[in-house]
C-alpha cells in the first residue's frame, strides 16, 4: 500500500452513522457507552423515532479514522438492540440541524435587522416580546453558524441545537447494505 494511501485511511475527519434500534429505555445508553468505552467523543447525537413505533433511528457524528469508523459500525451492530447500522457517504446524504436563537431586539430597527438577517437564511421568526425575537433556523453548520456570527451583535440571548440528522439522497436506505434478508421483521419481535 502506497503512503499517500495509508495517509488518507489514517486522516481524522467527521463520520456519519445511522443507527435503528428497538425504542426502548437503556438503548442510548448502550450505544453511548461504547464510543465512550473506546475513547471517542460524540461531535453530534440526534434521536428520534421512525414511522415503526418500535423502532428509533439515531444520528451520531464521530470525529475518527476510515478504519475506525468501519470497526464502530460492526461493533454497534453487535449490540441486541441495534437492528441497522450504516455508514452515510458525505457526497449521498442530506445533513440538517435546528437551532433556536433568543435574540435582544429592543428598538425597531433592531427588530427590522435581525427579521432580515432571519430572511435572508430563510429562517422563521417564532416568538416575539418587547426585548427579544426568537429565530428557528434549519440548515448545515456553515448556515447556522454564519446566522449566529450576524446574529451575535445583537445579543443571543440563549441558543439551542438539535444536532444533526442525515438521511441518504435518492432512493438508498439505511437497510440496503447492512441488513440480510428477514433479518428484522418489524411486527415481531423474538426473544
Amino acid at each position: 500500500m502506497s503512503e499517500a494511501a495509508s495517509d488518507s485511511m489514517n486522516s481524522v475527519r467527521r463520520y456519519t452513522l445511522a443507527i435503528q434500534v428497538d425504542n426502548e429505555s437503556g438503548v442510548l445508553s448502550q450505544v453511548s457507552r461504547l464510543f465512550s468505552r473506546k475513547g471517542y467523543n460524540i461531535e453530534s447525537l440526534a434521536v428520534g423515532p421512525t414511522d415503526v413505533a418500535s423502532v428509533s433511528r439515531i444520528t451520531i457524528e464521530v470525529l475518527t479514522t476510515d478504519q475506525s469508523a468501519t470497526l464502530l459500525c460492526n461493533q454497534l451492530r453487535k449490540l441486541l438492540p441495534v437492528h441497522s447500522v450504516k455508514l452515510l457517504e458525505p457526497t449521498k446524504m442530506l445533513r440538517r440541524e435546528l437551532v433556536l436563537y433568543k435574540v435582544r431586539a429592543v428598538t425597531s430597527d433592531e427588530r427590522n435587522e435581525v427579521i432580515q438577517i432571519a430572511s435572508i437564511f430563510r429562517g422563521q421568526i417564532i416568538d416575539v416580546s418587547s426585548e427579544t425575537l426568537t429565530i428557528s433556523l434549519i440548515g448545515e453548520e456553515e448556515k447556522t453558524d454564519a446566522a449566529q456570527m450576524l446574529l451575535r451583535e445583537f445579543g443571543i440571548i440563549e441558543l439551542v441545537r438539535t444536532g444533526m440528522i442525515a438521511l441518504e439522497r435518492g432512493h438508498y436506505t439505511i437497510d440496503e447494505e447492512t441488513k440480510e434478508k428477514g433479518e428484522f421483521d418489524y411486527g415481531k419481535h423474538v426473544l
